[in-house]
């Protein structure tokens, strides 16, 4: 994925880069796309650990996304210490990925772009969005729920951190 620096670029963090953060990416574009905002807001998707690097989302996870009209797309890939650099806002998935993150950064500035997305979620009461590896069919419905919610707040906050206001 190439970013743009005139654009707020966020990223969504999970521990292989397959199921969340890849979801969280591609729900997240279509609605920076629905709200006409794809020129100021770029996403990505990260994983903590590169043992999925190079490899494609889930098929459960991409099939329950697609299921909802979502596009998918991307390769999985690893967090690294200069994505501090690049993006304005970081998104961890669960509490532990939440840690190793801010392990990796070595500033007040680094630490405070990392936030958690279910910080963002208004219709759900969950601290993290669950891992559905191991799990069925609900765990990956329930990811998707967490998305679409947290998407929505989401897209909110980076608004007014650019400045626009809804009207």
């Amino acid at each position: 994925m190439c970013l743009v620096k005139d654009r707020y670029n966020l990223i969504f963090v999970c521990m292989g880069n397959i199921c969340r953060s890849p979801a969280g990416e591609n729900v997240f574009r279509c609605v920076v796309k629905e709200s006409g905002l794809s020129d100021r807001i770029d996403c990505d998707s990260a994983g903590t650990i590169g043992f999925h690097s190079g490899k494609k989302p889930d098929s459960r996870m991409s099939k329950t996304i697609r299921q909802r009209g979502y596009e998918t797309s991307g390769s999985a890939r690893q967090f690294g210490v200069r994505d501090f650099e690049t993006f304005n806002l970081i998104l961890t998935m669960d509490d532990e990925n939440y840690a190793n993150i801010l392990k990796l950064a070595k500033t007040e500035e680094d630490r405070a772009k990392v936030s958690k997305f279910t910080d963002f979620c208004h219709n759900h009461n969950h601290t993290e969005v669950p891992d559905p590896y191991y799990g069925g069919e609900e765990g990956f419905q329930l990811v998707a729920d967490l998305i679409e919610d947290g998407s929505a707040g989401l897209l909110d906050y980076v608004k007014g951190e650019l400045g626009i206001t809804s009207g």
